[in-house]
């Protein structure tokens, strides 16, 4: 075997299963479909690896960028399922700690599940959380933040102006609008 038959082989083993821009080629180079399996499942697994090291993911976000990479989806589903064996993804956390990001940003329960739906939470599980989240009074406190905000920055204006402004901005953000007329009654009148 002369040295270019060796660099060829050196070559075909370390780039199995990608190409040059970084998708996936599952099939391409090896003949070998239990080989060439493997190394996609290997590539994809770093792939998500980076893709969660960038930053936190819900289950349903990462099987979506892989796919988006050009994966097989056999493949995505055994890597997604694998991250979530060892805790690496777990969707409820990931949903509670949007759901916090929101409330910091004076968020009511529709504008964090339009959050959560975009970032990629499974449905069931953002009703579960959302409905935790109203019961211990997160949007509740929320809407009262916003109203003392938007009650600084609205004073010495006309009372119907700054209602008005209050009643934009938590629709904006996706508040109850009963809590928001009882937060609009206590502070502008």
């Amino acid at each position: 075997m002369g040295d270019s038959a060796v660099d060829a082989a050196a070559d075909d083993a370390g780039t199995a299963g990608v190409a040059a821009d970084g998708v996936a080629t599952a099939g391409v180079v090896s003949n070998d479909v239990a080989v060439d399996d493997r190394n996609a499942e290997d590539t994809c697994r770093e792939a998500a690896l980076r893709l969660l090291d960038a930053a936190p993911r819900s289950s349903g976000a990462l099987r979506d960028r892989l796919l988006g990479k050009g994966f097989d989806e056999a493949v995505v589903e055994r890597v997604v399922e694998r991250m979530v064996d060892l805790l690496l993804i777990n969707d409820h956390d990931y949903a509670e700690s949007v759901v916090r990001v929101c409330a910091g940003r004076m968020m009511g329960r529709r504008g964090a599940a339009m959050e959560l739906d975009r970032k990629g939470v499974d449905r069931a599980l953002a009703v579960q959380v959302l409905d935790e989240a109203e019961r211990q009074g997160v949007f509740e406190d929320a809407a009262w933040e916003l109203g003392r905000r938007t009650a600084r920055k609205t004073q010495g204006l006309d009372r119907q102006v700054r209602q008005r402004r209050f009643w934009a901005a938590g629709g904006r953000k996706g508040h109850n609008p009963e809590t928001l007329r009882r937060v609009a009654a206590e502070l502008f009148n």
